[in-house]
């Protein structure tokens, strides 16, 4: 306590290196503890973590320096805070038993014309949830099952998938793609709270906050349940509510049954990620009872399965009118292989099989509609602009994708990209020739259709993209057990990162190059330039770092200031 008693004291000047070191160590005694069971141990270090003034300033500067949505406000309206006001904030932190109402926000579903609501809570909240976030998150890492992968440090949908192709890479499967209706507006709160057997005051400021209500304009509505999305520790309190699905499934289930004196696996395969999960095994009777085992299990947390999104398909044959199913944006399905067109032998047997995981149609769609809608509004703009726009989207959309299957989707859509930008072109300049119009737009003189301007960036195609074979995280491990080389090397395989980021994070060894640390799995690492673009740097490698956010701000104001 005695540094934010200290009046020398600025926040740009605290030792925030040594303030993680010491959370850091804090939340590994609580893992560890809660690894071996020793309840009493793991709440004593997360009350001195929650009262722990490194945690507390670490919690600031992450809701007011790092994440996203650091400039949208809460009901309040206070959204950009000083350095003075931070530190201010930081010393007031404490668990209390009042929190304010969440402005509700509206915001549109990917695909639908629906819209998803938010909750956002004003500043001091947010830092408190955080805070929180720092004590329970380590604990609940311990317990949480192996195959749980949404809004945990360390896992993406990409290890889901991964899981999903060893799982039925062997053998055929039927699956039961399950989606919950409104997870997050309808967890019951009382089953929650009882789940979450965590420390009074911790579980009683968690109450407050799921009972605070929500404004929508000027009007308050109360919260009987759900855990309102937008706040740091939503995500975790879904998950923790929908913690032991997986379990109760399995159960229900011999380990192994015994045919001919051999044993065989029985138990189904529970994949999920947030509210969506699949549920994999090779018997269409499991899977219709593990349907209902499902159901009657999130009952008593107040949830139901949606039925327009749940469905019961196989990965091989056809099963309702269809083959294979879509999880996150892919989808897999298994084909017939052999040395019949069909795949079967004279009895009718299939002779083998070949999984393929690949973008799914609806992804697709969306990508092409999204291409068109940019190309449409940038009509009248340079071609400099349009590329500029362009780019980003294409590399995003085809990192995600270049973990499967994806070559000849690629191929394809840059092909119908082609044909967007001829007809952008010939709308442009109606009067102009074919032969015309590629000579200005593409630069047929180096002997390739490259859709550049004369000097400056050309159009990222998506063939460019290697497809990279993802490594599905070990296990049930956790940014939490220490093993920072694991973690830190993992980093840089992450298929979402831009390749420029991938390729520094692997240069550095996972590191920031400014303060030393190694970037963990909630940092949003951004790109500086060692010497500024001012001052004659160019955009090469070599002049290129990775820093955390904070890092990177606090370089450009000294940079700032020494110009000055």
């Amino acid at each position: 306590m005695g540094t934010a008693l200290t009046p020398m004291y600025e926040w740009k000047t605290l030792p925030w290196n040594g303030y993680e070191r010491k959370v850091f160590k804090l939340q590994k005694r609580i893992y560890q503890a809660a690894r071996r069971g020793d309840t009493r141990t793991v709440h004593r270090l997360q009350r001195l973590l929650t009262k722990s003034w490194s945690a507390r300033c670490l919690a600031v500067r992450r809701v007011t320096q790092e994440n996203q949505g650091k400039r949208t406000a809460g009901i309040d309206g206070v959204k950009a805070l000083s350095p003075a006001e931070r530190m201010a904030l930081t010393n007031k932190l404490n668990l209390r038993l009042k929190a304010r109402p969440t402005r509700r926000v509206w915001i549109p579903k990917p695909g639908t014309q629906e819209k998803r609501a938010l909750g956002i809570p004003v500043m001091e909240d947010r830092a408190l949830q955080t805070l929180v976030k720092l004590a329970l998150e380590p604990e609940w890492e311990a317990h949480l099952e192996p195959n749980s992968y949404g809004f945990r440090p360390g896992r993406s949908c990409h290890d889901a998938i991964d899981a999903i192709y060893i799982s039925i890479t062997q053998q055929p499967k039927y699956v039961l793609d399950a989606d919950i209706a409104k997870c997050f507006d309808r967890i019951d709160h009382q089953q929650l709270l009882e789940k979450l057997q965590t420390a009074p005051t911790i579980r009683r400021m968690i109450k407050a906050w799921l009972q605070a209500g929500v404004m929508d304009g000027k009007d308050l509505f109360p919260t009987m349940t759900g855990t309102p999305q937008g706040g740091p520790l939503s995500p975790l309190l879904a998950n923790i509510a929908l913690h032991g699905l997986e379990t109760a499934i399995k159960e229900a289930f011999p380990r192994k049954i015994y045919r001919d004196g051999h044993g065989k696996s029985w138990q189904p395969t529970v994949i999920r990620y947030a509210d969506d999960f699949i549920i994999l095994h090779r018997d269409l009777a499991v899977i219709e009872k593990s349907k209902q085992i499902a159901a009657a299990w999130l009952a008593d947390m107040g949830l139901e399965l949606k039925p327009s999104k749940t469905h019961i398909t196989h990965t091989l044959k056809a099963h309702n009118g269809t083959t294979g199913f879509d999880f996150l944006g892919f989808n897999v399905r298994q084909y017939p292989v052999g040395k019949t067109h069909s795949g079967r032998n004279k009895e009718g047997a299939l002779l083998g099989f070949k999984t393929l995981i690949k973008p799914s149609k609806e992804a697709i769609r969306r990508h092409n509609e999204a291409l068109r809608e940019i190309i449409k509004h940038h009509r009248a703009a340079p071609q400099a602009a349009l590329i500029t726009r362009l780019n980003p989207v294409i590399r995003g959309w085809t990192q995600y994708y270049s973990t499967v299957v994806a070559k000849k989707v690629f191929a394809s859509l840059g092909h119908q990209l082609y044909l967007k930008l001829r007809r952008w072109a010939r709308h442009r300049h109606p009067n102009w020739n074919a032969r015309k119009i590629a000579g200005k737009y593409w630069r047929l003189e180096k002997g390739t259709w490259e859709f550049a301007p004369k000097e400056g960036t050309s159009l990222y195609q998506h063939a460019h993209t290697p497809i990279t074979r993802h490594i599905k995280v070990q296990g049930s491990r956790s940014p939490y057990d220490g093993d920072w080389v694991y973690w830190a090397s993992r980093l840089g395989r992450r298929p979402e990162l831009p390749r420029r980021v991938a390729k520094l994070l692997q240069r550095q060894k996972g590191r920031c190059t400014r303060c030393g640390l190694y970037f963990n799995t909630d940092d949003k690492p951004e790109v500086d330039h060692i010497i500024p673009r001012a001052e004659g740097g160019e955009d090469r490698y070599d002049n290129w770092q990775l820093l955390h956010r904070h890092c990177h701000d606090a370089k450009t104001a000294a940079e700032a200031q020494a110009a000055a």
